[in-house]
């Protein structure tokens, strides 16, 4: 079985799910250091425009999640976990103003996992 690049915890779904109600349609793309260093930045769904420079990672609770293609080769080879702390980032992503961030926690992936990913063109 594939193993997937990005997962999420049970507190960031619900998060997404009270931003959803209030936005629509929601989509994150991975900061690469802008604005608040490199916080996963969410925004209603096709306001941040991506194109070729960026990859799509997996969705998230019928999110799609996005980063672009320079910072993947540096993250490739590590599987993603999207949670939410409680504290006020300075980005643009929708959950700031209530006093909460989303942010990644990583690990390198097992080396069984990285053999099936290693090929993989995104």
């Amino acid at each position: 079985m594939k193993p997937e690049r990005i997962d999420i915890t049970p507190a960031a779904a619900e998060l997404i799910d009270t931003l959803r109600a209030k936005h629509g349609s929601l989509m994150f793309h991975q900061s690469g250091g802008c604005c608040d260093g490199s916080s996963p930045m969410c925004f209603p769904e096709g306001e941040l425009m991506t194109n070729e420079t960026d990859v799509m990672l997996g969705r998230l609770h019928d999110c799609d999640f996005f980063m672009s293609r320079d910072q993947f080769q540096y993250w490739k080879h590590t599987h993603l976990t999207l949670d939410v702390v409680k504290g006020r980032g300075a980005s643009f992503s929708l959950e700031i103003p209530l006093g909460l961030r989303f942010v990644i926690k990583s690990r390198l992936f097992a080396p069984e996992e990285w053999e099936i990913l290693r090929h993989e063109v995104l």
